[in-house]
């Protein structure tokens, strides 16, 4: 057995043994067993929340999952997006013969055949995607989706140079890696954040020898942070919503019904053209973004309907009637959550299963409606300056 991922941390008379892994290598999992069989800690550390534990261990988890909550919790996508970068480990993980997150697996395992106590070390995940979404505008946002999910499909096959660098990259920075340079301060919640929550949590684990099965990119930030004292409450706070996104997204909408009715007073013919510009863009786009989305005709009729009326409201969104639209009428089946994990590793399984077809209904419809009230609003004050 190599030393060579091993990181060993002597600290106020306790023993840490960190083993850096990479989330889809098959010796990773070889050495976290040979380790814990050896070492015999404490404590096992793993970096995993409670729901990916979850997901880790219980596959059937999608099956309980309640689609129409999801729309009304506003969070397709986030869970687009979790999807996403779930299905890029595991198509890594099947060219490479090892389920994904077998190196967190085998230390579950291998905490309770030596009757360790297993530690949950990681933040919650719902919370470190907050914390980025909170910090990144509309743009942003954009951006993320299209680079999480063009990360996804971008290669049919990973060669063993790629996978090998991967291993000093964390699993959720390796499909982010080119957005985190597009934006740097996202660093911090993804990955310096993460080091600070999982050092606390392995200092505080039980026992005098603590073994962490970490991604490899954690662990130079653990050794350092492991020395320092951080605060779990301040470091899971998910930061409150900024006034300005609200004031924004209620002065457009009153922007542009204010200059329709300017224009219409000036000149009832260019108020008409622009009420119709505010139809046909937001609509059409909405609905076109429903087309890509192999969405139901209907689902596409409710895009188009809804979407110049929700975009003149910050509390509404095109997606979510479309969404509802696609979730009643092609109502997802059990088969298609039992299989949603496996037709997540493909873009054509994507778009056929139910579950993420209404996913991207939701998601496609929006970002429409969001370039429609962009283009629209241009043709708006275009026509208002035009007539004034």
């Amino acid at each position: 057995m190599t030393d060579q991922n091993i990181t060993r941390i002597e600290l106020d008379g306790k023993e840490y043994i960190l083993i850096g892994t990479a989330h889809v290598s098959k010796q990773s999992a070889e050495q976290v067993k040979e380790v814990i069989q050896k070492e015999m800690p404490d404590s096992v550390c793993i970096e995993l929340d409670k729901q990916r534990y979850e997901s880790v261990v219980h596959d059937s988890k999608w099956q309980k999952m309640d689609i129409f909550q999801v729309i009304k919790e506003k969070k397709a996508s986030l869970l687009l997006m979790n999807l996403a970068i779930s299905s890029f480990q595991k198509r890594m993980a099947k060219q490479f013969g090892i389920k994904p997150g077998q190196e967190m697996i085998q230390g579950i395992e291998s905490a309770e055949e030596i009757g360790a106590e297993l530690v949950l070390a990681d933040r919650n995940i719902q919370i470190t995607f907050s914390r980025i979404w909170g910090s990144i505008g509309f743009k942003g946002k954009m951006m993320l989706l299209t680079q999480v999910i063009g990360g996804v499909f971008s290669k049919e096959t990973i060669t063993e140079e790629e996978l090998e660098k991967m291993k000093t990259q964390d699993s959720i920075d390796s499909v982010l890696s080119e957005f985190t340079e597009a934006f740097p301060r996202l660093k911090k919640p993804l990955i310096d954040e993460r080091d600070q929550y999982l050092a606390q949590k392995i200092k505080k684990a039980p026992g005098k020898r603590i073994v962490a099965v970490l991604g490899a990119a954690h662990v130079p930030g653990i050794t350092k942070e492991i020395r320092k004292e951080h605060d779990l409450k301040a470091l899971t706070k998910v930061p409150p919503k900024s006034k300005a996104p609200k004031i924004i997204g209620w002065s457009i909408p009153l922007l542009i019904i204010a200059l329709i009715v300017y224009t219409f007073i000036a000149n009832p013919v260019a108020g008409w053209q622009q009420v119709l510009s505010w139809l046909i863009w937001n609509g059409g786009l909405s609905a076109l973004g429903v087309i890509i989305a192999l969405g139901h005709p209907l689902a596409v009729l409710t895009a188009l309907i809804a979407a110049p009326i929700t975009s003149l409201n910050p509390l509404m969104a095109a997606g979510w009637f479309a969404g509802f639209a696609q979730a009643y009428l092609k109502r997802p089946q059990v088969s298609d959550f039992e299989s949603l994990s496996e037709d997540a590793v493909t873009v054509k399984g994507f778009w056929n299963n139910k579950v993420t077809r209404i996913l991207l209904v939701i998601v496609f419809a929006n970002i429409g409606s969001g370039l429609g009230t962009f283009i629209a609003g241009t043709d708006i004050i275009r026509l208002f300056f035009n007539n004034l």
